[in-house]
């Protein structure tokens, strides 16, 4: 594994970071595909024994069991904390049950999401006492709370950095006006900037390269994208699709996925196939190592170990100018998605 400092900052991450979605309750509601305790366990303890230490979670995911199975992790394995680099998320409200309700800050759910000073403090306090730990190395916010005035977002990010209990702050998909706002924002004022920003990116969606990805590079905020192969659809021949017994659990019940990429070019697909034959490897090395060589640290949930080695591969394979082109070239504008 390489290691490569997180933004402008003297943190080093992993240049691949493990997803914890994968990891918590498959009766969390719609995701059966994600893997429970026991087995979530075995693959962090393999993707820490290959040197993926960064691993990225979120207090939503599976209503807070992710975290709790990254922390049984460290005690388990007797992982030393300061080896390991854990990313956080908050915004989303964490049930009590495995539902995955609407996400409205009103009637039952009222303070119970969003980024108000009050669900801030509360928010990474919960946080820690699932992980199990006296601090998250990056806390982001999953989203971005456009009814909390962006100065009580900032100062309560800047306050929770303050208290020890977090040591930087990272974002998550929002357009690049309401980021650089933000940041502008804390500058002003000498608060804790963000240090990174996890956009969805892949070449399926490139969106993001017309100001986001420019935005983040001149002004030091490392770039670490989520869903790099496109929900699994970049890791597997367009023939397959129609086999259900060629499809992933979770390309079964995602629903999101075709609605993301409902406009793409999957002609691409095509080409990553052929790119991928032609250099011997997977069709997700060839997505993730196209990530990586756009100067970006992908995070990937990983669900087996085989996996988990083959993608500490992917740091290896370069493209060529004409592979690059190949690649790229059939791209064409897309919608905004995930925000």
């Amino acid at each position: 594994m390489e290691y490569v400092r997180l933004g402008n900052t003297g943190l080093k991450i992993s240049k691949v970071i493990l997803g914890c979605m994968t990891f918590g309750s498959s009766t969390w509601e719609g995701s059966p595909w994600v893997l429970d305790e026991a087995d979530g366990l075995k693959l962090l303890k393999a993707a820490y024994d290959n040197g993926i230490n960064t691993w990225d979670t979120a207090d939503t995911y599976s209503n807070g069991k992710s975290e709790v199975i990254v922390g049984k992790a460290l005690k388990e394995f007797n992982i030393p904390r300061q080896k390991v680099v854990i990313l956080s998320k908050i915004f989303n409200p964490v049930m009590d049950d495995d539902s995955r309700p609407a996400s409205v800050n009103d009637g039952p759910l009222v303070n119970q999401m969003g980024l108000s000073r009050k669900h801030v403090f509360h928010a990474v306090d919960k946080c820690l006492e699932r992980l199990g730990t006296d601090y998250i190395d990056v806390l982001q916010i999953h989203r971005l709370d456009r009814e909390t005035p962006p100065e009580e977002i900032m100062r309560a990010l800047h306050d929770v950095v303050q208290s020890g209990k977090v040591r930087y702050i990272g974002a998550s998909s929002m357009y690049t006006w309401e980021f650089a706002r933000l940041q502008y924002i804390a500058r002003s004022n000498g608060w804790t900037e963000f240090i990174s920003m996890q956009p969805f990116y892949n070449l399926l969606y490139r969106e993001e390269e017309r100001e986001m990805l420019p935005f983040c590079e001149a002004t030091g905020v490392g770039v670490i994208p989520w869903s790099p192969i496109a929900r699994g659809l970049l890791a597997k021949p367009l023939s397959s699709k129609s086999d259900a017994s060629n499809q992933s659990l979770r390309s079964q019940n995602d629903k999101k996925t075709d609605v993301w990429f409902a406009d793409a070019n999957l002609e691409i697909v095509n080409r990553v196939e052929k790119v991928a034959a032609d250099k011997g490897v997977s069709m997700a090395l060839v997505s993730t190592a196209w990530v990586l060589q756009k100067g970006c640290y992908p995070i990937l949930g990983l669900n087996s170990e085989k996996r988990i080695k083959e993608s500490v591969e992917a740091l290896n394979i370069k493209f060529t100018p004409e592979e690059l082109e190949y690649l790229e070239s059939e791209y064409r504008p897309r919608n905004i998605q995930g925000m």
